[in-house]
């Protein structure tokens, strides 16, 4: 019998997986940004955060789940977003995202089931396998869809993060 071409779903998120996490770590640009970043010719640099994420993230940490952002380039529009919303783990500069990822998480006391990273390129799919629940947007590249457990019907920078935080705030009860 010939086999279907239709494309196989991810299995959905169990709550207890959801309800498990501890620290919701995630990169910056094509997560909490739609990835596009402007740069002007007197060296400034501009980016478009989303108002609903801020609000998850905020929610988030009133929870007490750890947030930290990691970015494999070092921005001052991602410091000033970071310091707005209180975010207390910003890593920039590092391209190894599996291995920050990982020192944080001890740092933290935390273990992969406890972690959910999201993220959208080749450099995060190794953290987005690693993590308990690994989330890349719909826009994301291959590696990391295909790493990812959960996807997000919104948009990176438009609510996609906020979708996530709803997730973790739903599985505690709140």
């Amino acid at each position: 019998m010939p086999q279907s071409k239709t494309k196989k779903r991810k299995p959905r998120i169990r709550p207890a997986h959801w309800a498990a996490i501890r620290l919701f770590a995630m990169d910056v640009d094509g997560v909490l940004t739609d990835g596009t970043v402007a740069i002007a010719s007197n060296g400034t640099e501009t980016k478009k955060f989303s108002i609903l994420d801020g609000m998850g993230i905020v929610r988030l940490h009133k929870a007490g789940v750890a947030v930290a952002w990691i970015s494999g380039r070092a921005s001052g529009a991602t410091s000033m977003r970071a310091t707005e919303l209180r975010v207390p783990h910003v890593i920039q500069g590092r391209t190894d995202k599996l291995m920050a990822l990982q020192e944080l998480a001890s740092q933290l006391g935390f273990a992969a089931p406890q972690v959910c990273y999201m993220g959208d390129d080749d450099i995060d799919a190794p953290a987005i396998a690693w993590a308990g629940v690994g989330v890349a947007p719909a826009g994301a590249m291959p590696a990391a869809l295909k790493a990812a457990g959960y996807v997000p019907a919104r948009a990176a920078g438009h609510g996609a993060v906020r979708e996530v935080c709803e997730h973790i705030l739903a599985a505690r009860g709140q």
